[in-house]
């Protein structure tokens, strides 16, 4: 899926909304826990109860990979229920010397070696532009690149300053030069909204994938207040807040209840910003 046709999902959809399928089996409806797979079966009933309101799903590999075979397998089988029209997004932050990023970025845009066929994945900056390259190979998939996360411990690294500016400002002014907006995304976290208009002035057409909103405290309206560009220009993350918002047998219509929420949000901003 190339940005243009990303920017017709959304309009489409009236939606920027990523769900973050993010299973832990002890937190899942305990009706499922006998299935021969409970994970995917979890998975497939949230994707049957949001797709219309998404354009892009985002299973973090790490809750399949814990599981070893079972959870690949899990993994597998939800990619490939993924309808697609939808963009699909291989939350697995690698990154390594070129040869094995080579394997990594074969790993989840391989489809015929791999049984994964993923339009994006995450990829960690931090070896340089020999260890995302392999995955800029691929002219059809997307790399999305880890600027300004979320987390608590941000701070130690990617905030640091030298004459050439903060750190995470660097990997934005460098990246950049090694593929255009039509193949390289940012992940910047929703916590970090008071940043938005600073990553906008260094990657003003790139879209950005946006964790953070919900159940980490994020505020949507504050992202688009400096992060929407002419095109929309983000996918906003929500995992917990919404795969997590029932425990019973009607656990995927809390599910859709949450996503329509914010799919109602985004439809609005969308409207007031000339976009739909």
């Amino acid at each position: 899926m190339n940005k243009k046709q990303l920017f017709e999902q959304i309009r489409v959809k009236k939606s920027f909304l990523c769900v973050g399928l993010d299973p832990v089996l002890e937190n899942l409806p305990e009706h499922l826990l006998d299935l021969e797979d409970p994970v995917f079966e979890f998975n497939k009933q949230l994707i049957d109860a949001t797709q219309d309101l998404c354009v892009a799903y985002k299973p973090n590999t790490a809750f399949y990979e814990s599981r070893g075979l079972k959870g690949w397998k899990s993994l597998e089988q939800t990619w490939a229920y993924i309808p697609k029209n939808i963009f699909t997004i291989a939350d697995a932050k690698r990154g390594d010397i070129g040869n094995t990023s080579a394997m990594y970025a074969d790993a989840f845009f391989k489809e015929e070696q791999s049984g994964l066929g993923f339009d994006a994945v995450t990829v960690a900056p931090y070896m340089g532009k020999d260890s995302v390259s392999p995955f800029l190979n691929y002219a059809d998939k997307w790399v999305i690149l880890l600027a300004l996360t979320s987390n608590a411990g941000h701070s130690d690294f990617q905030l640091t300053e030298s004459e050439n500016g903060k750190l995470y400002e660097e990997v934005i002014r460098i990246s950049s030069g090694w593929a255009d907006s039509e193949q390289l995304m940012y992940v910047v976290g929703a916590t970090r909204g008071s940043e938005f208009a600073n990553i906008r002035r260094l990657a003003p057409d790139h879209f950005l994938l946006v964790p953070g909103v919900g159940a980490q405290g994020g505020s949507l309206k504050d992202v688009c207040e400096f992060g929407l560009n002419d095109h929309c220009g983000l996918l906003v993350n929500s995992s917990r807040g919404i795969i997590y918002a029932g425990k019973g047998k009607d656990f995927a219509e809390k599910a859709r209840a949450e996503a329509l929420k914010l799919q109602q949000e985004m439809e609005s901003i969308l409207t007031e910003a000339g976009l739909l």
